[in-house]
C-alpha cells in the first residue's frame, strides 16, 4: 500500500486532467492521498474533491497568510476565526488538520500573527482530536518549540529543512516526518532518511511541487519514488519499506 500523506490536489496545474492522475495514483498502488487545503476557498474545494474520488482524505488548513500572499501575489482576507470554526464543523469528514504553521522565508514574515495562527490550528487540533502535518519553511526551531510547549503528540512533519539536532529532537518527541519525491536528487532528504527511524517516516509528493522528475510536474503515483529512494538508503527491500510505511501510516490516521 502507497500512501502520499501531502498533496494539493485543488491546484490548477491538475484541473484539465484530475480524473487522469488519479487513475495513474491507483494504477501505481496508491491507496490514500491527504490532500492539504491553505484557505478557505481551497478548504472547500478539497472536501469536494473527496466526495469525488474515494482515494483522497481531506486535510484542512491555513497557510500563514503573509506567506500565501507572497507566493500567490494574491492580497489575502478572511475571518480566522470564521475559518477555524469552519474546519472544527467539518472534523467528522477530514483525516488531519493541514496545511499550516510558520513561514519566515521573507524577511519581514509576520512572526507573531503566524504563532497565534499556529496555536489556536494546534489546540483546536487536540480539540477535535486530529492529527497535524506541519509546515515550517525557515522557522524550524520555533515549531518545534511550540509543538513540545503545546504538548502536541500525532505530528508530521512536512519537508522538513532543519538541522540535524532539530531533526534529533523532533524524532525523540515522537513526531513523523513525510518524505518528499525530491529525497532522489536532494542530499538534505536523504540525511534526514538516514538519521530517522523507519518507523517515523512517511511519503508525500507535496503535488504539484518537488517532483523527481526535474521541468516535470508531481503527481501522487511518484512516491513509488520516495519509496525505491528510502529503500535504498535504509538498505532494505522496497516492499518492506512499503509495509513500514503503510503500518506508520494506519498507526497515525486510521484509529
Amino acid at each position: 500500500m502507497l500512501v502520499d500523506v501531502h498533496a494539493h490536489m485543488y491546484s490548477k496545474h491538475f484541473a484539465k486532467d484530475l480524473d487522469k492522475v488519479i487513475k495513474r495514483a491507483e494504477n501505481a498502488g496508491v491507496k490514500a492521498i491527504i490532500a492539504a487545503g491553505v484557505d478557505p476557498e481551497t478548504n472547500k474545494g478539497t472536501l469536494e474533491l473527496a466526495e469525488k474520488y474515494k482515494i483522497i482524505r481531506p486535510a484542512l488548513g491555513l497557510y500563514p497568510v503573509d506567506a500565501l500572499e507572497r507566493e500567490t501575489r494574491k492580497k489575502i482576507s478572511y475571518d480566522v476565526g470564521k475559518a477555524i470554526q469552519y474546519i472544527k464543523q467539518q472534523k467528522n469528514k477530514i483525516i488531519a488538520i493541514s496545511e499550516f504553521g510558520l513561514d519566515y522565508l521573507s524577511k519581514d514574515a509576520d512572526k507573531k500573527t503566524q504563532k497565534q495562527m499556529f496555536t489556536k490550528l494546534l489546540r483546536l487540533a487536540k480539540d477535535i482530536k486530529k492529527p497535524v502535518i506541519v509546515h515550517s519553511r525557515k522557522a524550524e526551531a520555533d515549531v518545534v518549540d511550540i509543538l513540545e510547549k503545546e504538548n502536541m503528540k500525532n505530528v508530521v512533519m512536512h519537508c522538513f529543512c532543519g538541522k540535524r539536532s532539530l531533526v534529533k529532537k523532533a524524532a525523540d518527541l515522537g513526531y513523523y516526518f513525510s518524505i518528499p519525491c525530491i529525497v532522489t536528487r536532494s542530499e538534505q532528504f536523504q540525511d534526514l532518511v538516514k538519521n530517522v527511524d523507519l518507523k517515523q517516516l512517511l511519503t508525500e509528493t507535496d503535488a504539484p511541487y518537488l517532483s523527481p522528475f526535474p521541468d516535470k510536474r508531481n503527481e501522487p503515483a511518484y512516491v513509488r519514488e520516495t519509496i525505491k529512494k528510502i529503500a535504498e538508503i535504509k538498505s532494505l527491500p522496497e516492499k518492506q519499506v512499503e509495509k513500514q510505511i503503510s503500518a506508520n501510516y494506519h498507526k497515525l490516521f486510521v484509529k
